[in-house]
């Protein structure tokens, strides 16, 4: 090997190294400032609301905060209105999420599927309509519903059946029927858009065979759409154990607690009662029951039927 040839390899030998390297810090440098401003805005409000869970932190009356460990979490789990309002939760998340939502989405898209197209336009209009509206202008229209003089009981009194004051009696069915009203067409449009993925030569064949209605809907339409029924669960009951403006709109939780949930029970312990430790610390077990969630649903979609 010549001088020269000894002198070049040292280098030849760190210029493929060099490359790559400078290659991947250029590949990634677009996504740094995106990168700063999630961790900024982000990251950054996340893990303050953390650190303040474990303070006695107040919204006014405070000069300053101190470290109180788990004490907050230990006081939700021995409070009476906490447990109420995750059994509310619960309860309003079964009946217009998983329920409500996603079997009348589903309904909806198979009837739509099988209507004529004005139908089809008209009740996808109606039922979407609902959808955008904001969550607070919903939550006052249903109120106007089922308010002791409003719409509701002016149909049960034109039908001769007895009124009641619906938002006293029963606060927590009429806040699941708020919920699922506005929030189906979100279920309809991606049932739609699964069942018109479906083969038509696959129910035409069940069809041929004698397969009913509802044997095609069990052993054909189900399984073939089981990964969209999965995702559309997972997202309507996150976005349902997040629901405040609708509930607070029609009920502020009340009567006495019997509608309160717990982002209800969460803003009024942290604004109304000033209490910010405890009220993120109650924020941060309502993420817990949405994580919970979603692992439920995240195995499902992984197991084959």
């Amino acid at each position: 090997m010549t001088a020269g040839a000894a002198a070049r390899g040292p280098a030849a030998a760190r210029t493929p190294r060099a490359v790559p390297v400078r290659g991947r810090l250029l590949r990634w440098s677009p996504i740094v400032p995106a990168t700063v401003l999630l961790l900024l805005f982000l990251a950054g409000p996340i893990g303050y609301c953390v650190w303040i869970a474990f303070t006695d932190t107040q919204l006014t009356g405070q000069e300053s905060a101190s470290f109180v460990g788990l004490a907050n979490f230990r006081r939700a789990v021995g409070d009476p209105a906490f447990r109420n309002a995750v059994a509310l939760t619960l309860v309003f998340t079964v009946l217009s999420s998983i329920l409500g939502q996603n079997t009348l989405g589903l309904a909806l898209a198979g009837l739509l599927r099988r209507a004529s197209r004005p139908v089809r336009s008209l009740t996808g209009a109606m039922v979407i309509t609902a959808w955008v509206l904001p969550e607070i202008v919903a939550g006052f229209l249903l109120y106007t519903f089922f308010e002791r003089r409003g719409t509701l009981n002016a149909l049960l009194e034109w039908l001769h059946l007895p009124a009641q004051n619906w938002l006293f009696t029963l606060p927590v069915l009429a806040v699941s029927f708020a919920n699922v009203w506005r929030g189906t067409a979100f279920s309809m449009l991606i049932y739609s858009a699964a069942l018109s993925g479906i083969p038509r030569e696959v129910t035409e064949s069940a069809e041929v065979d004698g397969a009913g209605g509802l044997r095609r809907l069990w052993h054909i339409t189900l399984p073939m759409i089981r990964r969209s029924i999965g995702t559309n669960l997972m997202l309507n009951t996150l976005q349902t154990l997040s629901v405040f403006g609708l509930i607070w709109a029609m009920t502020r939780g009340g009567p006495g607690g019997r509608s309160q949930t717990l982002p209800v029970f969460m803003y009024d312990q942290a604004f109304m009662k000033s209490l910010i430790g405890y009220g993120t610390a109650v924020a941060l077990l309502l993420l817990l029951v949405g994580a919970l969630f979603s692992v439920v649903y995240l195995r499902l979609l992984r197991e084959e039927v």
